[in-house]
């Protein structure tokens, strides 16, 4: 009678005991989950991933090749501002100017992270256990990102006013004028970038672990800052070609009608060339990811992340074909204005 009541007291325990440690357990595992960084609670480094694209001399390659592009395009303007005599041309060197600027900046600061992480294989959750160093990079992937598509838009706009109402147009514009609508597209792109911080949408460690980007999803905030970028990306270039489609169809018009001896429209004409083939490269550089987005909220599936790189890597293309189109465009007429003066 004893010996029983003894073993139906020690399986009470070790019942109890067993209880107690898995609640324990599971309780530990709940103070885990709510203690991780939201930047880690989707995804955590370290990323078995080693792929070719991720190696260090491809992201060393890509982001030397457009710094350097860039820094020569931005002395190329700076040669053919001081020279510079027309004044719609002027105005249209400042937006140039504004792309070089932030096709540099943005190369700079994404691909020096990136270039680290390569050669070094930091662990994020040590360097950055509070996630303020992915929210600064996610944050400089959106404002670099929409920048160059947003000023886009805004040169479109800028020629098609200077083509369709010169006089209207030169009458209000002036170079600090155009400053200011460059800033303002700054500040545009700016706030859309702080939005994750204020609980629209959040921003994550993505794979191969080397950089940070906003959650593609199609739940919550998630979603809402998901289609706002899209959108934003999309509408611009969507701005940027019927704007210039307009321009172009006018200027085709001036040129081939009765005024054409009036005034010259060399310069408009390799303005609207430079625009056209901008707009040509933003579009084949940020389409596949801006609709790839749009797809994924239609679908509600979850992103892939290799193709999520891809478009990525596409987008960045944009700040590295860029500039070689203003030193082609810069530096003949550079070389004629020199012969000129000369002469």
């Amino acid at each position: 009678m004893h010996v029983s009541e003894e073993m139906d007291m020690c399986a009470c325990l070790h019942s109890h005991l067993k209880s107690t440690s898995v609640y324990q357990l599971a309780t530990m595992n709940t103070s885990d989950a709510n203690n991780t960084p939201q930047c880690y609670s989707l995804k955590s480094p370290p990323f078995n991933y080693t792929r070719p694209i991720s190696s260090a001399y491809f992201s060393t390659i890509f982001s030397t090749l457009g710094i350097t592009s860039n820094l020569i395009a931005f002395i190329v303007l700076v040669k053919s501002f001081r020279r510079m005599r027309n004044r719609s041309r002027s105005f249209f060197l400042i937006f140039l100017a504004g792309l070089v600027v932030t096709d540099f900046m943005g190369l700079l600061v994404t691909g020096s992270i990136v270039v680290s992480f390569h050669f070094t294989r930091f662990n994020w959750r040590q360097v950055d256990p509070n996630c303020h160093f992915c929210n600064f990079m996610g944050m400089s992937m959106v404002f670099y990102g929409l920048c160059p598509l947003l000023l886009s838009a805004t040169m479109a706009m800028e020629r098609f006013c200077g083509i369709n109402r010169p006089f209207a147009r030169s009458t209000n514009t002036s170079k600090s004028r155009t400053v200011y609508m460059v800033l303002m597209v700054w500040l545009a792109a700016g706030c859309i970038a702080l939005l994750p911080l204020i609980g629209i949408g959040s921003y994550h460690i993505q794979a191969p672990g080397s950089w940070c980007f906003f959650n593609i999803s199609s739940k919550g905030s998630d979603m809402v800052f998901s289609l706002l970028f899209s959108f934003v990306g999309l509408t611009s270039i969507v701005v940027s070609f019927l704007l210039n489609t307009v321009s172009v169809v006018t200027l085709i018009k001036v040129c081939c009608g009765q005024d054409r001896t009036q005034r010259s429209r060399d310069h408009e004409v390799e303005m609207m060339v430079q625009l056209i083939l901008i707009m040509i490269i933003a579009s084949i550089s940020w389409c596949p990811l801006l609709i790839y987005i749009l797809v994924c909220m239609k679908t509600s599936e979850v992103p892939d992340a290799n193709v999520v790189l891809f478009g990525i890597r596409m987008a960045t293309c944009n700040q590295i074909l860029d500039p070689w189109i203003y030193i082609m465009f810069q530096v003949s007429p550079l070389r004629r204005v020199k012969r000129e003066t000369k002469i």
